[in-house]
């Protein structure tokens, strides 16, 4: 008894240490339903999964001889040893069929085969039975043995089963993502592209007109001029980041000081700034260009939606100050704010495309929430980091890093020849 107990143990941790290698789902059952008949002396095994739509059964695996006879054959609930099982969720084991109702023969009928005796215990997932593990015609009677040999297969079986079903169902999930991810950037690319030129049109035109119309119309002109260039910035900002998502964008690197960029993009904040009331300040310690190697306009434009926002969040009389500083292998830059802040809960998100921060405090300055996404886009195309740090209703501080030197190239790629 000793050597058979340790055949079943030996077995079953065979077949339990094979539930992480087998790459086909197939393949492990057949493997379940061998070590099934082995382990229990019986001629055949099946493993039959629910149908919850028909309330019937359906044979999921089968050996390969009953396999063509049987596969689209359909077991009642009512009326089946599989049935009762599933619904008392208990084993069953029944040594003369032929003296029980509960045997469904058209199963035999149909595959030519004779159910003397089974054993059949639930399929469980999370406790809820899913289908029926069956063996049937072993010589002597089914033991208690049996019965847990064939529950432990079982739980591997379902184990198998729900496995493969949750791969099936990433594969599913990760190509539709992959094709919303290809309609969103030709979307965007054909939005973009259509509006353009329409918006080109009545940027020049407005300008024009401006030229030509008396002061009386100024104001009119001004608005069609102001809100078709916040069009612009979102069509922009929307280019930007798809570009970049999608490997289309590029990055024309140069010597470039960084000092310079603060200089020339504070100067064009500063109108913004002395009409909102708020302080607009620098600090680059004297002497220091802090050069690096960059794409300035790309850099420009983080700095610029960095201090667009901190401007906007910040109430009169409030203070924005831009820094930037030199260390031995990077530059910093940060624009510190002591406007609203942000909440603790919205700041991991702050910089996930179109996510807005939901205040009546921030709601009401509009935008699309594409500005901090585009900003740290452009950083990490240069190979740098960019972050915030902020208390509610204290302010806001936004610093990224740049490095000294670019990062390296990709290796030119030779051209094929004879």
């Amino acid at each position: 008894m000793a050597v058979d107990q340790d055949k079943i143990l030996t077995r079953l941790l065979e077949v339990t240490r094979s539930l992480g290698s087998q790459v086909d789902l197939e393949t492990y059952l057949q493997t379940l339903l061998s070590a099934a008949t082995e382990l229990t002396g019986s001629d055949s095994a099946s493993l039959l999964e629910f149908d919850e739509v028909a309330q019937e059964f359906h044979f999921k695996f089968v050996p390969w001889f009953h396999r063509d006879a049987i596969h689209s054959a359909r077991v009642p609930l009512n009326g089946s040893v599989a049935g009762w099982v599933f619904l008392n969720v208990q084993p069953l084991a029944i040594d003369d069929v032929s003296q029980d109702p509960r045997h469904y023969k058209r199963i035999d009928e149909i595959a030519g085969f004779t159910t003397r005796s089974i054993l059949a215990v639930p399929l469980l997932v999370h406790g809820k039975p899913v289908g029926v593990f069956e063996v049937f015609n072993k010589k002597e009677d089914y033991t208690g043995e049996d019965i847990r040999i064939l529950e432990a297969l079982a739980a591997l079986s379902s184990t198998a089963m729900q496995a493969d079903l949750l791969e099936k169902n990433i594969l599913t999930s990760q190509d539709e993502a992959r094709e919303l991810d290809r309609l969103k950037s030709e979307f965007i690319a054909i939005t973009s592209h259509e509006l353009r030129t329409p918006l080109g049109l009545i940027l020049g035109h407005a300008t024009f007109l401006k030229e030509l119309l008396s002061d009386d119309y100024s104001e009119q002109v001004d608005a069609i001029i102001r809100n078709a260039g916040r069009l612009k910035e979102i069509i922009e900002n929307l280019t930007s980041v798809d570009n970049y998502q999608s490997g289309g964008a590029l990055i024309r690197s140069r010597r470039v000081s960084i000092a310079r960029i603060i200089e020339d993009v504070s100067a064009s904040f500063h109108e913004m700034a002395r009409k909102k009331g708020v302080a607009l300040k620098k600090e680059v310690e004297p002497g220091h260009d802090l050069w690096v190697d960059i794409d300035g306009g790309k850099i420009a434009i983080v700095l610029s939606n960095l201090l667009k926002n901190a401007i906007t969040f910040t109430n009169e009389s409030g203070e924005v100050i831009v820094r930037g500083e030199q260390h031995p292998d990077y530059v910093e830059v940060s624009v510190r704010d002591d406007g609203i802040g942000i909440p603790s809960v919205d700041l991991p998100h702050v910089f996930d495309r179109f996510y807005q921060v939901e205040s009546h405090l921030t709601r009401r300055h509009g935008g699309m929430g594409l500005g901090l996404s585009v900003a740290k886009v452009m950083v990490e195309m240069h190979g740098g980091r960019i972050w915030v740090e902020s208390k509610e209703g204290e302010g806001s501080v936004f610093s990224f890093l740049l490095p000294v030197r670019s990062p390296e190239p990709p290796p030119p790629v030779t051209p094929f020849t004879e």
